[in-house]
């Protein structure tokens, strides 16, 4: 899995500011010198009032400013089961890499190829939901253990994959053919949201208790975050992340 920021708003909390600004100023915030916007906010400079007014903002629960400021990221190698878990969030908005027009016919699929790889199945105690059938397993070695899930997880792959293949060979076109594919064959994808979207979305898939797969992607797109907008998600790293579904739209 990989994550990059492909674009972004430039000066992200300085337009976060403005418009925050706006709300209690009587002049227009449209021919208004920032620092003059600026200038009833405590700091000894315009970056410590900066940081001043948006941790103010987060703190008190006034997210609407940080709807302003947008952000698009490529992610390659997640799987479609990741890919539905993202595309809940109706206020983002996604391209998908397309499997009608694209063909997955590898004649040797690898894992991280055109499929992902299961931590858990290298992992002999990490059961998640289904903790009760693991505890039934307790008895067998962890080797054993580890070895039939890699083979039936591997084998399952490697029939599914065999099927597409032989489906194209007969003529069926990939957008029929695809049907045979497994839910964990990867797809890449592009996503656009602002910032008070993306907090929204880390309250919920970096938690915990989610996915290790949507979690792994949502904590990238984090730290690439908090490089573009460093204030803000500094803040929500350190004071916020955790309280889930505290910024639902």
């Amino acid at each position: 899995m990989q994550v990059r920021l492909l674009e972004a708003t430039e000066e992200p909390e300085r337009l976060v500011c403005q418009a925050a600004r706006n709300d209690y100023m009587e002049g227009y915030v449209g021919e208004t010198p920032f620092a003059e916007v600026m200038a009833s906010i405590d700091g000894d400079s315009i970056e410590e009032r900066k940081e001043t007014l948006i941790h103010r903002l987060l703190a008190h629960g006034h997210f609407g400013p940080f709807e302003h400021p947008h952000a698009t990221f490529a992610i390659e190698g997640v799987s479609r089961s990741c890919m539905a878990q993202i595309t809940r969030h109706r206020h983002a908005s996604f391209d998908v890499q397309s499997m009608r027009y694209v063909e997955f016919d590898e004649e040797d699929p690898e894992p991280g190829d055109v499929y992902v790889q299961i931590p858990e199945l290298d992992e002999a105690h990490i059961a998640g939901r289904n903790a009760e059938i693991a505890a039934e397993n307790k008895d067998r070695s962890d080797e054993e253990l580890l070895r039939r899930r890699r083979e039936r997880y591997h084998e399952s792959i490697e029939e599914s994959f065999d099927a597409y293949n032989e489906l194209l060979s007969l003529g069926v076109a990939p957008e029929n053919a695809r049907m045979v594919l497994p839910i964990g064959t990867v797809v890449n994808m592009v996503v656009t949201l602002n910032a008070r979207m993306l907090m929204h979305v880390a309250d919920i898939r970096s938690a915990a208790d989610a996915q290790w797969e949507v979690r792994e992607m949502t904590n990238q797109i984090l730290d690439l975050a908090e490089g573009w907008c460093p204030v803000t998600f500094e803040y929500y790293n350190n004071e916020m992340k955790g309280r889930k579904n505290r910024l639902a739209p």
